[in-house]
């Protein structure tokens, strides 16, 4: 057996780790929080299911059977992806008969774990660095104990672990207290919190696992949920087969992710982190680069990169807080967060190391090219998290794993700031539309403008957003997009990746290429992202005359939670500050984290520090606020809000507007390459042919009632029914056996 790690070794000397006796021994609560509001919430739906009445608290009391329409639009707050407002308006709202308690538990216990997770923060602030350099372990119980198989049920508190708790539940917990407001008059109001409950859950198993399987357990666990809340509303059809799309991306990509387990325990014996990192450096290269692929297939899926990345914008089916939980802080992430856990692997493959960098670029320039000509408002948002994915892929795959989690943070702040901002648009604009049974697109943004007349604290923090994601000092985004710039163009000068060869490019030039593409990247999203600010708040308003009465800001239960992640969007900047702008404590989750990536990231740059002089940081820095400044202005001076007519007015686009419209066409190359090919298959040939043809019609029909038929004459034939050739026959059968016992 290989080495037992040195957490194993502690527990063997009876060595107590610093954490043991402060909040940290709680942590196992963290998961179990939200699972027990699954638990509650989900047994009251399943009670209110059984309840004598309508289907529908929200149908018409004469209607037990409500139509789609009905179930769905007949209150306000939804977003219905593609559509307006259109069901039937003169139904009256009437609330889940369990809303109160829904609305106490679901939020409730997210409150509950953010405390805990604050205390076993501050707990761990109190330990000391030097006592943190050990991850604190808790073993449960054997879960695979199979041969010289032992996986543990265990959870690991270190420095990374406990930046995404801190995540999740945080901006988790401002989700859902936002969807108190949004989903209230939901029909399914108790499912809703249900669903949302376990997808935090399995979410914070997913960080905390202390091996690569208990990590899949909730890395499989958001993927159930992502499917559960993106068709939440399954009645239409849509909704659905979005929420089919996303498991099935899914499941593609975790393929890779089981692949890099098998490999991993064939070749070193072990799948706990501590225990693979103390092994890492035995695994030859080629090795060590396959798991790697394979671990970043998974990432590919999980984290909406090209060529997996359809599924996220089809999300937006779900309600628009599950997209901001999904799309900012949750699981999405996964993919950034199992490369950053995975750091003593990739630092070892800079080939793989590469791959993660040129998908990353590639992503995050597509995605934006795309954004660039979206109409509906929450389409824009899903682009633009495939775009910032791509910048967090090319911060961790290029060995800035500090840079790369940075802007999973930052990231989180200000797209769950935008997309509960957008959340806020939309319910008012289906309000204004339900007063006046309009059937007009809520969603789209040529139906907007000028909405910050009656929407005036959304509209600026929006704009916080705004200038955060778009990269403009001194907001939270541009701290850490520039940090992941300006590192990939040192690791172009001096690092492995540099000195590696990427299918026979040398990895200098690779590294160049992925920062320019990143600059153009940075430059469409301020354009994209400025266009989308413009359209919906400014210039004069398009939702209609008699609509313009109905138009005004969300309740402060959505609103509240809007200005902490607006503060947060503003001064996330702090978290990380550059040395070359000294303007509060340098370096704080650089420092943090480096118990966890240090060694990975000196081994990338030959073991030493790489520090860029003043006048090439200040030039990087220079270059990114330029960057921002132009792609705001570009959209400033080009984009016209008074000459755009609403959606129903609109043309279509022509030439290669249209073929950003579309999405490259990308989804119907898969649907005519990929799932029409399939589908034939199955059918003609599977169904068709196999199954009704040869199965059916030959071994069934034919072989199934042919053979015994053919048995059945052949007896018939030795029946004549002669009782005197009976007897001769019995006769000599008597005289056959007697003979053949007899003669020798």
């Amino acid at each position: 057996m290989l080495p037992a790690s040195f957490a194993l070794l502690q527990e063997a000397a009876g060595v107590a780790h610093p954490l043991a006796g402060t909040a940290a021994r709680w942590m196992w609560a963290l998961p179990l929080l939200p699972l027990l509001g699954f638990v509650i919430n989900g047994a009251l739906s399943i009670v209110s299911a059984y309840h004598a009445g309508p289907a529908d608290p929200g149908a018409h009391p004469h209607d037990a059977h409500p139509s789609v329409e009905e179930r769905h639009e007949a209150h306000t707050g939804h977003d219905v992806t593609g559509g307006g407002a259109h069901g039937d308006d003169h139904h009256v709202v009437v609330r889940h008969r369990f809303a109160g308690l829904a609305t106490i538990i679901g939020p409730g216990v997210m409150v509950l774990a953010f405390g805990l997770a604050v205390a076993i923060f501050a707990a761990m602030r109190g330990a000391g660095d030097a006592a943190l350099h050990t991850p604190f372990v808790q073993r449960y119980f054997e879960w695979m104990p199979v041969g010289d198989l032992r996986i543990d049920a265990a959870f690991q508190l270190d420095q990374l672990s406990m930046v995404m708790i801190l995540v999740i539940t945080g901006v988790g917990m401002l989700i859902h207290l936002f969807s108190v407001g949004y989903m209230q008059d939901d029909p399914s109001y108790p499912r809703y919190f249900a669903y949302l409950n376990l997808f935090v859950a399995f979410m914070l198993v997913l960080v905390m696992g202390a091996s690569y399987p208990v990590m899949f357990v909730g890395w499989e666990g958001v993927g159930l949920c992502s499917y559960l809340l993106i068709g939440f509303w399954y009645l239409d059809k849509a909704n659905a087969d979005a929420g089919k799309k996303a498991f099935i991306m899914n499941r593609i990509g975790d393929f890779g992710f089981l692949v890099a387990m098998f490999m991993l325990y064939a070749n070193i014996g072990t799948l706990e982190f501590e225990g693979v990192r103390a092994q890492a450096t035995a695994l030859g290269p080629s090795v060590v680069t396959w798991i790697c692929l394979f671990f970043f297939l998974g990432c590919t899926g999980k984290s909406a990169q090209i060529p997996l990345y359809t599924w996220l914008p089809d999300a937006m089916a779900g309600p628009t807080p599950v997209s901001a939980l999904i799309h900012a802080a949750t699981m999405v992430t996964a993919g950034v967060y199992l490369i950053a856990r995975s750091n003593f692997l990739f630092s070892l493959s800079p080939v793989a190391s590469l791959t993660v960098v040129v998908i990353g670029a590639l992503t995050a320039i597509f995605a934006a090219s795309i954004g660039l000509k979206q109409w509906d408002i929450k389409k824009v948002l899903a682009y633009s998290t495939v775009s910032q994915l791509g910048y967090m892929f090319i911060g961790v795959g290029s060995g800035a794993y500090v840079s790369g989690v940075f802007h999973l943070v930052t990231h989180a702040f200000f797209k769950a700031l935008l997309f509960l901002g957008s959340g806020s648009v939309i319910f008012a604009m289906h309000r204004a539309y339900h007063a006046t049974h309009s059937a007009e697109d809520a969603q789209d943004m040529r139906n907007m403008g000028g909405l910050r007349r009656y929407m005036p604290w959304t509209f600026w923090l929006m704009l916080a957003a705004t200038l955060a994601i778009a990269g403009f000092p001194p907001f939270a985004g541009f701290f850490s997009k520039d940090a992941i710039l300006g590192t990939v163009f040192l690791r172009a000068r001096e690092s492995t990746l540099a000195d590696a060869h990427w299918l026979g490019i040398p990895g200098n030039i690779i590294l160049y290429a992925c920062y320019v593409l990143g600059l153009a990247a940075a430059f469409m999203t301020a354009v994209y992202m400025t266009r989308m600010l413009i359209y919906t708040f400014l210039g004069p308003n398009r939702s209609g005359e008699r609509e313009r009465d109905f138009l005004g800001e969300a309740p402060w239960i959505m609103t509240g939670p809007l200005l902490v992640l607006g503060v947060l969007s503003v001064a996330g900047g702090w978290l990380n500050l550059p040395e070359s702008i000294p303007i509060g404590r340098v370096g704080l989750l650089e420092h943090w984290l480096d118990p966890v990536v240090g060694e990975s990231t000196l081994r990338i740059t030959h073991g030493a520090a790489v520090e860029a002089s003043s006048t090439i940081e200040y030039s990087l820095i220079g270059a990114a606020v330029l960057i921002a400044l132009a792609g705001i202005v570009v959209a400033w001076v080009m984009l016209r809000p008074e000459r755009l007519v609403p959606k129903r007015e609109a043309r279509q686009e022509e030439g290669f507007e249209r073929v950003l419209a579309n999405k490259y066409y990308v989804d119907e190359i898969y649907d005519d390459a990929v799932v029409q090919p399939t589908v034939g298959v199955s059918r003609n040939l599977l169904w068709e042919g196999i199954d009704q043809g040869l199965i059916d019609n030959v071994m069934v029909k034919y072989i199934g009632t042919g053979v015994p038929r053919l048995f059945g004459w052949l007896g018939s034939q030795l029946q004549s029914g002669q009782v005197g050739t009976y007897a001769w026959v019995l006769v000599v059968g008597v005289l056959f056996v007697l003979g053949a016992f007899t003669i020798r």
